[in-house]
């Protein structure tokens, strides 16, 4: 049975969107929760897990749309808990990977109160099912890489290129649409091949998903044209090939159905 004292937080991953993606503990908290912090990017399908008791208030936390800053995020997590409330704050995605869980971890035992983590999905796994691929081969790609392009406002990305142009791994960059530009220069500028293959995912996980094949050179253009406005993950690396080839092949084989 999954401990929630009232007086308690936890840090809860939502997943990428998909309902069905969330462990059976994270619905057990939201289940149990009195209010629930939420970010954009948890969906209506996941909230309605919540008891009709609950009070659902929404935090912001998208890239561009935050509506609240992360002091106040702190301060009403913390607030909520001293007054016996059972708190969930609910991310998307995976609590440990670019969440900025710390901050509230901290907030939380500063204050002495309990709190813990239940992760999640995150968003590069759901990708890459979406794409039916492996993120990992054998002999190929040995390594895995988790990157976030977001940055402030009118700031570079800040990324050591050199240390990710590793033709052996597949690079997994969160909110990396805007950056697209600067992400296609500095890995070629590093050594990366052009030719590199990069799929561009869009609501991983939904049923409004999108997904782009193209490769290094090329990423900006497909950027700016290929996806609409949602949440969007690029993937990087040689262990997409053979999903870029599998697509190709079904092409083919359209054409030939067609022709005939």
């Amino acid at each position: 049975m999954t401990d929630f004292p009232h007086g308690s937080v936890w840090l809860v991953g939502a997943g990428p969107g998909d309902p069905e993606l969330l462990t059976r503990k994270a619905e057990r908290l939201i289940g149990m929760a009195d209010v629930i912090f939420y970010d954009a990017l948890v969906g209506p399908g996941i909230l309605d897990f919540a008891p009709r008791s609950a009070r659902l208030v929404p935090v912001g936390k998208r890239s561009g749309r935050h509506s609240k800053d992360q002091k106040t995020i702190d301060a009403l997590i913390v607030e909520a808990a001293l007054t016996g409330e059972r708190v969930v704050r609910l991310k998307g995605g995976d609590v440990a990977i670019f969440a900025r869980a710390t901050e509230e971890l901290d907030a939380c035992r500063a204050a002495g109160i309990a709190v813990r983590v239940c992760p999640g999905v995150t968003a590069a796994s759901a990708a890459a099912a979406d794409l039916g691929l492996s993120l990992t081969l054998r002999g190929l790609a040995r390594r895995l890489t988790f990157v976030t392009a977001h940055t402030v406002k009118g700031r570079s990305v800040d990324l050591d290129w050199q240390a990710l142009a590793d033709p052996q791994a597949t690079l997994a960059v969160y909110m990396g649409k805007a950056a697209a530009s600067e992400v296609s220069a500095g890995l070629i500028g590093a050594g990366l091949a052009p030719d590199t293959p990069v799929a561009l995912v869009e609501n991983a996980s939904l049923p409004e998903r999108a997904q782009f094949l193209t490769r290094l050179d090329l990423l900006p253009l497909a950027a700016r044209t290929a996806l609409g406005d949602g949440p969007a993950l690029l993937l990087i690396g040689e262990a997409l090939r053979r999903r870029g080839a599998d697509a190709a092949a079904a092409a083919r084989l359209q054409t030939i159905t067609i022709d005939t």
